[in-house]
């Protein structure tokens, strides 16, 4: 509905077509499949910092001589007091356990979330951790030292996500004054565009200003993409 929405909007302000509407609706149609990378990506973001708890929670829970097995017994219990039952981290950690009572080893069952999770900071700590299980070194320390760095990161990451709110609002606020601006002109002074939409000129015209336009979206969402 939301993609519906967006083409008859733009094709009402760029072009005033009911033509142009229908020939730009099956994008509208599949825009769930475009923003299909958006929404997974707020959904890895969601589990990286669930991720963060997680690993200090373990990271605590071996240094205090928990044998693995208990350890995500305990994380999950404290990941379930966090964020709930149904969080994805609790979930994780939940399908850990169950691997582990299927006589998968644990750094098995981390490196098979790792996989599924898609994020480069699980990735690392599986490595790590499969590596301190497999070579017999000290798995408390290495897991401490890695699990303070990576949660770290993270955090630097949520920092540089808060610190840019107002920035990701106001791009928002940016990209909505230009149709702002069409929608008060037509209410106020009608006809003004209508040469805009009435010649073939007018029509390549607004054709590259929705270039234009579309192409500084894009770039404002690159600028505040930013990655540590």
């Amino acid at each position: 509905m939301r993609g519906v929405t967006g083409i008859g909007l733009l094709s009402f302000v760029f072009y005033r077509s009911i033509k142009v509407f229908v020939a730009l609706l099956p994008l509208g149609i599949l825009y769930p499949l475009v923003m299909k990378d958006s929404y997974r990506k707020k959904r890895q973001e969601e589990l990286r910092v669930q991720f963060k708890d997680a690993i200090l929670s373990l990271s605590a829970c071996l240094t205090a001589g928990y044998s693995i097995e208990n350890a995500y017994s305990e994380v999950l219990r404290e990941v379930s007091g966090i964020y709930g039952t149904d969080a994805m981290i609790t979930k994780e950690i939940r399908l850990l356990i169950h691997k582990t009572h299927l006589n998968h080893t644990p750094e098995e069952a981390m490196m098979d979330f790792a996989e599924r999770s898609g994020l480069e900071d699980i990735k690392s700590f599986a490595d790590v951790f499969m590596e301190a299980r497999t070579s017999g070194g000290e798995l408390m320390k290495i897991i401490a030292r890695t699990a303070d760095v990576i949660s770290e990161k993270i955090r630097i990451q949520q920092d540089i996500l808060t610190s840019t709110v107002s920035r990701r609002l106001e791009q928002k606020l940016m990209s909505a004054v230009p149709i702002g601006i069409v929608f008060y002109l037509e209410l106020t002074s009608q006809g003004f565009f209508d040469v805009l939409y009435e010649t073939m000129i007018g029509r390549v015209i607004m054709t590259v200003c929705l270039g234009a336009y579309l192409g500084s979206i894009a770039w404002g969402r690159k600028i505040l993409d930013i990655v540590v």
